[in-house]
């Protein structure tokens, strides 16, 4: 097992066990976890306290319709879902993202890359693959970015990052993430909001790489 420095903050665990978080942070989180013994153990407390709560709440009658429709629908034939494994870098969470087929690259400069894998009204989480030694352009946020490395390794401002490693950045943090030399960097990110680009041709290029 990888040896992880940089975890999940506790108020992202909470609501990733609530089930409040959002999906593109949801699947950052579930990919860590499949590369983290620590948070995993954190997850199952975190469980077991909200089991507790639930069973200290007064239990509530339903009517025998009610009942009836949920036995319905359990009887009702369903297909099952297909399972995904992790396959070379990718956890399995991401391969389920990527319906088990390799990425599909977008060329976004100095060779760097990304493969938008969900983008809703919440989030978008991508995949980004940064040449060995190869800086990003200075930004910051207008939100809140996830970003866990799944091959290689980076650093910025705020130290190093290398695999399972999670970096929360927020909207105080302005950065320059630079690959490490060796193999390139291969990054699973969530972001809730468009990064802030100082240089002029990232924010010129922004809404068409929708970053």
């Amino acid at each position: 097992m990888t040896s992880v420095s940089h975890h999940i903050p506790d108020h992202i665990m909470v609501a990733y066990v609530a089930g409040s978080l959002p999906h593109a942070y949801s699947l950052v989180v579930a990919s860590h976890l499949s590369m983290c013994d620590r948070c995993r153990t954190r997850v199952a407390a975190h469980e077991a306290v909200g089991g507790s709560v639930l069973d200290s709440y007064a239990t509530q009658d339903v009517s025998g319709d009610l009942r009836q429709r949920v036995f319905d629908q359990l009887d009702d034939p369903f297909e099952e879902a297909p399972r995904f494994e992790r396959s070379g870098i990718f956890p399995a969470p991401v391969m389920e993202a990527l319906g088990g087929l390799p990425p599909k690259w977008t060329p976004l400069g100095m060779g760097v890359r990304q493969s938008i894998l969900s983008e809703d009204d919440q989030g978008t989480v991508r995949l980004l693959y940064i040449p060995s030694g190869q800086a990003v352009p200075d930004h910051g946020h207008n939100g809140l970015e996830l970003t866990l490395v799944l091959q290689g390794a980076f650093r910025d401002e705020t130290g190093y990052f290398g695999v399972g490693d999670v970096e929360v950045a927020d909207d105080d943090l302005e950065h320059t993430p630079i690959a490490d030399d060796g193999m390139p960097c291969i990054c699973l990110a969530a972001t809730d909001a468009a990064l802030r680009f100082r240089s002029f041709v990232p924010r010129l290029l922004q809404p068409i790489f929708r970053i």
